[in-house]
């Protein structure tokens, strides 16, 4: 018989009897091997589908896409993007990002500041036209740049935002840096480049000066620098979501289950967390980047600036993107109400990963990127492993009471069995946390961490996060 006929008919029995790619072989493999990301040393680690995982944290559906050496090798999407009306994620399906907008909307500033239409280094002020930072104490000295706004050095407030429901009154990007919208107006507090603390606000001060400098509205100029040369052709900074795109994008979900209202948030401060993308196609800003760092190619900056975008400043923080604290790394997280992102890509290799879900939990991220990366052997991602000791009852009296944390409100900690219950109205549900040492705890769901600090031996200061708290009722 004819040596390619021969290879035809293997080819054809291969696609009759089912027989799966190499490809779709390996995802299988990563989607049936997802394990927690918080790990108790000494006891066992469960293993579960993709599937499972989903239902177990109650997320309604995932998306994600993987990169490697260049080229996406996969793209997948599980669960679903509307639980009401039965309609699944695909590949296709459109996701908040979240915070990754800053890093994707900072290339688009650098690239300006490659035409010598921003600077890095000069007063903010000089260019913003319709608004200017007011000036106080902080800044008689040292001012509010575009560097330090990239990299969180700005001394500004305002974290992040909580979007708008449909329907609300959508304030102007000057009504929401005066404080005219849901969020406090956003200042210098502090002296410009002495410290680092992440600002939402200063990337929406980045929003402003850049469609002042443009004359064009942010999707729009967006669209120009940046999507459109990444192939990002179907993201879209538009907040709110235009009419056409409802058909592809995902029902946001709160922790328990419930629609978020209007079934996604609106965002018009867009640079700092309104970009709609999938992960296939946000992935394009990882290759964009690769192909100027590794391979010197020509891209929308020089890889003179890319360099500087990925040198790790204060917190590891890059101007626009984070840096792992081996370097070995850089990406960003994502959480917007109702959805949670992440990227991750490799310094020196061009792999990367996207993960995404239609959920305030993200849990689930970290344990997908863990069961990919062990499947190709990359490094930097390993689990969150706790160790737990004894309780000790002194310590547990010092602890059980009513606590005051600021800007979240009340927590009111008991002890039971061995370890700390907490409830609060900021808590969907009541957290159990564990004991890691004698001031030290986790919450045993998604190893949030807390520690109480002592006057006098006694446990009187509460730290969460950036937030602090005091005892306030035994």
């Amino acid at each position: 018989m004819n040596r390619n006929l021969v290879y035809l008919f293997l080819i054809l029995f291969a696609s009759c009897s089912g027989n799966k790619s190499p490809v779709d072989e390996k995802v299988d493999q990563i989607m049936s091997s997802i394990q927690p990301n918080l790990q108790i040393e000494g006891d066992s680690v469960p293993t579960h589908t993709i599937e499972e995982r989903l239902k177990m944290l109650n997320i309604p559906g995932i998306s994600m896409a993987v990169v490697e050496n260049g080229e996406l090798v996969w793209a997948r999407g599980y669960g679903m993007a509307d639980s009401a009306s039965n309609r699944p994620v695909t590949t296709e399906t459109l996701f908040l990002a979240g915070s990754i907008s800053k890093p994707v909307a900072a290339l688009a500033a650098l690239a300006m500041v490659e035409e010598g239409k921003l600077s890095l280094d000069e007063n903010v002020n000089n260019k913003l036209t319709s608004w200017k930072v007011p000036d106080n104490e902080f800044t008689t000295t040292e001012k509010v740049t575009l560097r330090r706004i990239l990299n969180h050095t700005a001394g500004l407030t305002v974290w992040g935002f909580p979007g708008y429901d449909k329907g609300d009154t959508i304030p102007s990007v000057v009504e929401v840096l005066d404080g005219k919208g849901n969020t406090d107006p956003v200042r210098v507090y502090k002296k410009p480049g002495e410290s680092w603390m992440y600002s939402g606000g200063g990337y929406t001060i980045m929003q402003l000066m850049m469609t002042d400098v443009e004359g064009k509205s942010f999707p729009e100029l967006m669209d120009t620098r940046v999507l459109g040369p990444l192939g990002m052709d179907k993201s879209t900074y538009e907040n709110p979501l235009p009419d056409k795109l409802h058909r592809l994008a995902a029902t946001g979900y709160r922790g328990n289950g419930k629609e978020v209202e209007g079934k996604w948030p609106i965002y018009p401060e867009m640079a700092a967390a309104g970009l709609w993308t999938t992960p296939s196609q946000l992935i394009r800003y990882a290759q964009a980047i690769h192909k100027i760092y590794l391979n010197d190619e020509p891209g929308v900056i020089s890889k003179k600036l890319t360099l500087e975008m990925l040198t790790p400043g204060m917190n590891n923080h890059g101007l626009g993107p984070a840096i792992g604290k081996d370097q070995r790394w850089w990406g960003h997280g994502g959480a917007d109400e109702g959805f949670r992102a992440q990227l991750m890509a490799w310094k020196d290799q061009a792999n990367a990963i996207v993960v995404m879900v239609n959920s305030d939990n993200g849990s689930i991220l970290r344990e997908v990127m863990l069961a990919i990366t062990k499947a190709y052997g990359w490094p930097g991602v390993e689990p969150n492993v706790k160790k737990v000791v004894p309780l000790k009852p002194e310590i547990g009296n010092d602890i059980a009471g009513v606590w005051t944390i600021d800007q979240v409100g009340l927590a009111t900690f008991t002890v039971e069995e061995g370890h700390l219950l907490v409830t609060g109205d900021f808590l969907d549900k009541p957290a159990m946390l564990l004991p890691e040492n004698d001031s030290t705890f986790f919450d045993r769901e998604d190893g949030q961490t807390l520690y109480f600090s002592s006057t006098g031996g006694k446990l009187d200061t509460l730290h969460v996060g950036q937030f602090k708290g005091t005892k306030t009722k035994e």
